[in-house]
C-alpha cells in the first residue's frame, strides 16, 4: 500500500498537529487559564495523535485506517472544546477547530477508501 493514498489526509495531519500546539501555547497565554485545561489537553493529545497518524500512514501501513478512525475521534473532540471558546472570541480556538474539522473529514474518508 502507496503512502501516497493517504497524502492530502498526512498534510491535514501535520497541519492539525501544527495548529493544536500553537492553540495550546496562546491558551497558556491568555489571562485566565483555568477554564481552558480541557482545551489544551485536548489541543496536546490531538497532536499527538495526528503526527502519529501522519507517521503510520506515511509508512504504508495495515493499521492506518485504525489511527485514521482514532486520529477522527479525537479531532472532533478538540474541535468541538474549541468551538466552545472560539464563540467567546477566542481567535485560535476558532482556526484550531477549523483545522481540527478538516483533519478529520480527510481521516474519516480513509476509513471508507477500499
Amino acid at each position: 500500500m502507496s503512502h501516497q493514498r493517504y497524502q492530502n489526509c498526512i498534510e491535514a495531519c501535520n497541519a492539525c498537529a501544527v495548529i493544536c500546539n500553537h492553540c495550546a501555547i496562546a491558551c497558556l497565554n491568555e489571562e485566565d487559564v483555568s477554564h481552558l485545561k480541557r482545551c489544551i489537553q485536548l489541543d496536546l493529545e490531538c497532536a499527538a495523535i495526528c503526527r502519529s497518524t501522519a507517521e503510520v500512514m506515511s509508512l504504508g501501513s495495515n493499521y492506518s485506517e485504525h489511527f485514521c478512525r482514532i486520529c477522527a475521534e479525537i479531532c472532533n473532540a478538540c474541535a468541538e472544546e474549541c468551538e466552545k471558546h472560539a464563540s467567546m472570541g477566542m481567535e485560535h480556538c476558532r482556526e484550531c477547530a477549523e483545522a481540527c474539522r478538516k483533519c478529520a473529514q480527510a481521516c474519516e474518508e480513509m476509513t471508507h477508501v477500499a
